[in-house]
C-alpha cells in the first residue's frame, strides 16, 4: 500500500505521454516505488535545493520534491539526462 500520494505536474504528464512505451512503462513502475519510499536507493537530493530529489531510470530523470507533513511526492518533470538539469 502506497505511503505517500503523487502528483505529477502538468509538465511532467505531457513529457511522460511523449516518452516511447517501454520507457512509460518502466517510469511509471518508478513513480509507483516511489509513492512506498520516496527517499529509495537510487534517489539523490539535487544540491542547491532543499527538497527536490532525482531518481535515476536508465537515461531519464524523475525530479521531484517531497513534502513529509502531507505525505505527497510532487514530480516536477521527466526527462532525458542530458535536458533534466537545465
Amino acid at each position: 500500500m502506497p505511503n505517500y500520494h503523487v502528483k505529477l505536474s502538468r509538465t511532467a504528464e505531457k513529457e511522460l505521454a511523449r516518452l516511447p512505451l517501454q520507457i512509460q512503462e518502466r517510469v511509471i513502475n518508478a513513480i509507483d516505488l516511489l509513492s512506498e519510499n520516496p527517499r529509495r536507493i537510487g534517489s539523490k537530493k539535487l544540491h542547491g535545493s532543499l527538497q527536490a530529489y532525482r531518481f535515476r531510470i536508465g537515461d531519464y530523470r524523475i525530479i521531484y520534491e517531497i513534502n513529509d507533513k502531507a505525505k505527497v511526492v510532487d514530480i516536477a518533470y521527466i526527462r532525458h539526462r542530458r535536458e533534466a538539469y537545465d
